[in-house]
């Protein structure tokens, strides 16, 4: 079994597993309200932030069928936290994955270096062969990191699969032992 309680290091950043004890730091970079412009809302409190990060501790779905991967993100050079990546992983070897930044933060590559590190160790230790993205249409700074990354409109067919708001875009990317593959 993989360790799913393992910290990824990458040129800038350091991803570290999400615990309650990231809850204050983060609840400061998920109060940024320009996060929110395409969809979602702040956390409503540090207690409801804490608390949803003790139940994401368990790194399981309620029924135990999916994984749920969170990691913070530590600037190694300030120290300071700055976002999270996380990713649910199926048994089929598919995986939804997520991310946010303070906004402070954007423009400078630092998501696109997250997100790529996720995808490693999604591949190298979890077994996952294709990577899924779900975002609001009107999200163009997403879908530009996700395009820069690989990821791509799936064929009609798969599509399916994954049902989506009628605002929103699914993009996927195929990942090989070493290398993406085009989308399906």
């Amino acid at each position: 079994m993989a360790d799913i309680e393992r910290t990824i290091e990458s040129p800038r950043l350091t991803l570290e597993p999400q615990r309650a004890i990231h809850a204050e730091a983060m609840f400061e970079v998920l109060s940024d309200p320009a996060i929110y412009e395409h969809e979602n809302a702040p956390p409503k409190s540090l207690a409801a932030l804490r608390e949803r990060f003790v139940k994401l501790e368990t790194r399981r779905s309620g029924d135990g069928r999916d994984l749920w991967l969170n990691w913070v993100l530590r600037e190694r050079s300030a120290g300071a936290l700055i976002g999270y990546v996380q990713a649910t992983v199926h048994a089929d070897g598919q995986a939804f994955v997520a991310y946010e930044l303070g906004s402070t933060h954007w423009g400078r590559g630092l998501g696109s270096e997250a997100v790529a590190a996720l995808i490693d160790e999604l591949r190298a230790s979890f077994g996952v062969h294709t990577a899924l993205a779900v975002f609001k249409r009107s999200n163009r700074r997403s879908r530009r990191l996700l395009e820069a990354l690989g990821f791509a409109s799936p064929d009609p067919q798969h599509a399916l699969g994954w049902p989506v708001e009628a605002d929103e875009d699914l993009l996927l990317r195929r990942i090989a032992a070493n290398r993406a593959e085009s989308p399906a």
